[in-house]
């Protein structure tokens, strides 16, 4: 449900409604930061039915934006109500039926671009920025990073799933390139990935085959540029310290960007890589992943390896507060987080390397 909430009010011009009772409506509320909206089903519905509420609140909203969209949770959906139907008169609406048992919130945010329909226009210039969500704390500075890359290369910024205006979902440029591929939307050529030095090369590659107007060796030069900080800081680093022994937690497209991140430049043993959602089934890595679906496995994994520095969330952190941590999952209890930081682009492997060494060297004695 908060994976599909978050795809959709990711677009401007589709107001989203939450299908649910109150407690289904304040998670996304609270963790998204944008205007939601929601039926608050109670008992009596609950046990009569909800269509009349959910049919006022869509009433409610008529003018208020081009398209609104139904996000059905847990309890219509478990009563079986045929939503559909009763919103199928209407114009401009988009019903996306997301409960909490239908899995994790990768599959509510694929269920959620199935339901908007995008479409490709091979007229469409430039390339997509794919795998922006709401629910990524990392989305905002993702999104400028990599625009930032592809301005500086001369090639235009095609349609943003999920942070541009509806409209431009039915006009998505040929040609894609992701920021988080756990939440890749499927529209478009996939060129690659923007996570890490050695993905940016592959990708950059990949799109100078395709736009021979682009400036690529300005993004070769400043890659090459910015990966000579990243050595020069993990041998300055090295001269007084051991690698790290490392525990990642997060999604398994960050995840295993940190771990091939702090093998590349720390020399880091790799301990555990374990996963919120299903790992790739080909990782294409050196490390196993494993997915851990509750607080008691990561707990039994982090005794069991014994890391220095523990990647994840809050979670994890509370789990071990003594040793070293540095964030990059939600979520990020009590810190203040105004900046957009990115994870993708040559700037969010500076961000996550400085975050890691000073996490590490504040942990030394």
């Amino acid at each position: 449900m908060t994976g599909a909430a978050a795809c959709l009010a990711g677009f401007e011009g589709i107001s989203v409604v939450i299908h649910g009772s109150s407690g289904c409506y304040y998670y996304p509320a609270t963790l998204l930061h944008t205007p939601l909206y929601g039926t608050f089903i109670l008992e009596n519905e609950v046990i009569f039915g909800s269509r009349d509420r959910l049919r006022e609140v869509i009433d409610s909203l008529s003018g208020k934006s081009d398209q609104i969209a139904v996000v059905t949770t847990c309890v219509p959906s478990a009563l079986g109500e045929d939503i559909r139907e009763l919103v199928s008169g209407g114009s401009g609406l988009i019903v996306v039926d997301s409960p909490g048992f239908a899995g994790e919130m990768e599959e509510g945010h694929r269920a959620a671009i199935a339901a908007l329909g995008p479409r490709v226009n091979p007229e469409q210039p430039g390339v997509n920025i794919d795998g922006i969500s709401l629910a990524d704390p990392f989305h905002e500075g993702n999104f400028q990073e990599v625009s930032r890359l592809l301005h500086r290369t001369g090639i235009p910024v095609g349609t943003v799933f999920c942070r541009d205006h509806a409209e431009k979902a039915k006009a998505a440029s040929p040609f894609t390139i992701g920021t988080n591929e756990d939440l890749g939307s499927g529209v478009g050529k996939y060129l690659g990935g923007t996570l890490g030095i050695p993905a940016l090369r592959t990708t950059f590659g990949r799109l100078s085959e395709i736009f021979d107007h682009a400036d690529v060796d300005t993004a070769f030069k400043e890659l090459d540029r910015q990966e000579e900080r990243l050595i020069h800081a993990g041998d300055k680093f090295l001269r007084r310290y051991e690698p790290p022994r490392v525990a990642v937690f997060a999604g398994a497209a960050y995840a295993l960007f940190a771990a091939e991140t702090l093998k590349r430049y720390l020399d880091a043993e790799i301990v555990v890589v374990g996963t919120r959602n299903d790992p790739p089934e080909k990782p294409g890595g050196q490390y196993r992943v494993e997915k851990l679906s509750g607080l008691e496995e990561v707990s039994r994994r982090i005794a069991e390896s014994d890391p220095d520095l523990v990647i994840g969330s809050s979670f994890e952190h509370s789990l071990c507060p003594d040793r070293a941590f540095a964030g990059i999952i939600p979520p990020f209890r009590g810190q203040v987080r105004l900046a957009h930081y990115p994870l993708a682009g040559t700037g969010g492997s500076l961000f996550f390397v400085e975050s890691v060494l000073n996490a590490c060297m504040d942990r030394v004695p």
